[in-house]
């Protein structure tokens, strides 16, 4: 494999406990030598789990799987090529997402290669293999769904070599279910269970992937006739055994994503992000370019600043604006809110005037507008510092009442790239300063994802009845605590492949999950050409992968060409 893939293992870390907490730092070079010590044995499998802080919170995943779906557009500040579909090869969003999956793959072989070759209990090092192979499975899941066939590096590479090859997707894919299945009968079997440290691997992670793996290659050209069987009983499996481990959904929607509240029941695994920042930022991995740093909480924040009344506040935000939901999402998505209390518990849609400086609030005109409140006088400030300075309703509003508002009332044909309902499930408030990243865990499996996964691999086994169980199961829950959950439930006849789409939307959006859904579904072409304006015109059928890296096909420069051509030449 060529230099790009290899890199061979970034930088060490070792375990240290804090709060309870995996907290991965860095250490020193990882080599042959030192994986052969306990030392390095257990420093390569603390690098495994640190590479994951590589996408699970940093931009790149987020930019190629929330953006340019039927979900998110692009904001006014960056990721206009990803969203319109105009990127290309060398775009450093999928150069960073290809480096960062090898050089990672390569640690977890390190692990899994010489863990027979260190004195430590045979226990020990089982437990060990079984954690670095569901990690090994997880980067090779990602590579999967955004490369289909990708070089297959089984084992440890210490030295750089310029041929590669793609593998066939359904030897990738057989490797990942083998990995997956050796994992769940070593790991713990949840993350509750005893001595196991939040962000540590468990079979029930295992489990869920697992799942999430069968129903996904069921969609592809590696498909088996039992992967949707298979993909639905793991996942049943999984929620059958929900009061054993300790896992269930938790009661109120709103609660799953609050701020230390990471470690809920519902929760099947996270990867951690340390308040220790000099471990945290970009040069976590020690690869140049990378950034490890948990910035999810920056990406939706819009620019409230810019509006009367509002400055910029650590319990605000900072303003990247990478992106806003399309109205499709929060018109027709969460169109139903009486009932289902997702949409506020998704979206912030007040601001409170915090700006200490009164000379920046507007006044009331003269004359006052008609329907302008009892108490305004001309001349006068609309609001004061507290009040409510923004407010967008989620529903639409006369051009008079935006007028006669005393605060700055926004309704969705209002929205803009600048401003609009805004992700809250990444808020974190507690952060060094305005600017810092957030060291937050980041959420990658919960239960009411297991639910949806059962619900899909059912629906497509033509069993609605439990497609259906499962689906009321997740919208049930949303009721809570005013709505009416019975009012929730569907029948049969709602159930459709887009139904399912929708409520993974309404349960799941943001997560970091949307453009694989479109694709796993065959859905990216038609979703985004209906929902998501700007990306319609551009987006044709090769944008269902993303291109090999131009560095990638480059840097081998021996043996057959790597390159784009194996399903879609216009990628050349």
């Amino acid at each position: 494999m060529k230099k790009l893939l290899i890199y061979c293992s970034g930088l060490l870390i070792a375990l240290a406990g804090c709060n309870k907490k995996l907290i991965e730092e860095p250490n020193s070079i990882l080599t042959p030598a030192f994986f052969q010590t306990s030392q390095g044995l257990q420093a390569g499998l603390d690098a495994s789990y640190a590479g994951m802080r590589n996408f699970w919170g940093a931009q790149e995943l987020f930019t190629a799987t929330v953006i340019g779906t039927d979900e998110f557009m692009r904001g006014v500040d960056g990721n206009s090529d990803i969203n319109l579909y105009s990127y290309t090869t060398s775009h450093g969003t999928i150069t960073t997402l290809w480096r960062a999956a090898y050089i990672f793959i390569n640690t977890c072989n390190g692990v899994i290669d010489n863990a027979e070759k260190v004195n430590i209990p045979v226990a020990t090092k089982k437990a060990m293999v079984a954690e670095a192979k569901f990690l090994r499975a997880n980067y090779y899941f990602i590579l999967v769904q955004f490369w289909r066939d990708v070089t297959l590096n089984q084992h440890f590479q210490s030295e750089a070599i310029n041929s590669a090859k793609r593998d066939p997707l359904a030897d990738t894919y057989n490797f990942i279910v083998q990995d997956l299945k050796d994992a769940i009968a070593a790991l713990p079997a949840g993350p509750k269970s005893s001595g196991v440290l939040p962000g540590k691997a468990t079979a029930a992670a295992a489990k869920h992937l697992l799942a999430k793996v069968y129903l996904t290659r069921a969609g592809s050209s590696a498909k088996k006739s039992d992967d949707y069987q298979n993909a639905y009983n793991t996942a049943v499996d999984l929620i059958n055994s929900r009061a054993s481990l300790g896992l269930n959904l938790v009661a109120d929607f709103g609660k799953v994503f609050a701020e230390g509240n990471e470690d809920n029941e519902e929760v099947i695994w996270t990867v951690q992000h340390t308040a220790n920042l000099a471990y945290n930022g970009p040069n976590n991995s020690g690869i140049s370019n990378f950034s490890a740093d948990n910035v999810l909480n920056h990406m939706w924040v819009g620019q409230y600043e810019k509006r009367p009344g509002m400055i910029r506040s650590t319990a605000y935000g900072r303003p990247y604006i990478r992106c806003i939901p399309t109205r499709w999402l929060t018109d027709t998505v969460f169109k139903e809110r009486v009932n289902d209390t997702r949409y506020s518990k998704t979206f912030q849609t007040v601001w409170y005037a915090n700006n200490p400086d009164p000379k920046g609030y507007p006044v009331w005109p003269n004359p006052l507008p008609a329907g302008a409140p009892a108490n305004a006088v001309s001349g006068q400030p609309k609001f004061k510092l507290g009040d409510t300075a923004i407010y967008m309703p989620g529903v639409d509003a006369s051009d008079a009442k935006i007028a006669a508002s005393p605060y700055l009332l926004v309704p969705p044909r209002k929205y803009d790239n600048t401003l609009s309902a805004t992700m809250m499930k990444y808020f974190d408030t507690k952060r060094a300063d305005l600017n810092s990243p957030s060291i937050r865990p980041v959420i990658a499996f919960r239960l009411a994802e297991t639910y949806l996964i059962a619900a899909e691999a059912a629906f497509m086994l033509s069993n609605t009845a439990d497609a259906v169980k499962y689906i009321n199961t997740v919208r049930e829950r949303a009721a809570f605590p005013t709505g009416n959950a019975t009012a929730m439930d569907i029948t049969a006849s709602d159930v459709s492949l887009d139904f399912i789409l929708d409520e993974r939307s309404r349960e799941l959006c943001g997560e970091n999950v949307r453009w694989w859904d479109l694709v796993r579904t065959g859905k990216l072409l038609q979703r985004v050409r209906m929902h998501n304006r700007e990306a319609a015109a551009n987006i044709i059928d090769k944008h269902v992968l993303r291109p090999i890296p131009q560095a990638q096909i480059d840097a081998t420069t021996t043996g057959d060409p790597y390159n784009n051509s194996l399903y879609f030449p216009l990628w050349n």
